[in-house]
């Protein structure tokens, strides 16, 4: 995947097994994606075995940020309003675990990390 490298590939699919054997995981946010021309913005914390469907908060710049899943081949083809691609932040760095993201964008209704 273009968007995650192989050690956050690793993280995450860690934290997918977790989070599939049942364990309850808070995890820190692995990767942050965005578009460059709209204002949608993943925080993923997890990867399925299958290494393309990803969890973590989803905020598609409509005010109303939720969890739930992804397709990572999917957000390869999506191109915002001027044609740009979704990009990988390569200067996040998480400072909460996802619970406390989702907690501030619900409040705030947008991720603002």
């Amino acid at each position: 995947m273009p968007f995650i490298t192989n050690e956050q590939q690793s993280q995450m699919l860690a934290n997918g097994t977790a989070r599939a054997r049942g364990e309850a995981v808070d995890p820190l946010p692995v990767v942050k994606l965005y578009t460059l021309d709209a204002g949608a913005v993943w925080l993923l914390t997890e990867l399925d075995a299958d290494g393309d469907r990803a969890f973590g908060l989803c905020d598609a710049g409509t005010g109303s940020p939720e969890l739930g899943h992804v397709s990572l081949s999917a957000l390869e083809g999506v191109r915002g309003p001027r044609g740009m691609r979704i990009v990988a932040d390569p200067h996040f760095k998480p400072h909460q675990t996802l619970s406390g993201y989702l907690a501030d964008a619900q409040r705030d209704g947008s991720i603002n990390d």
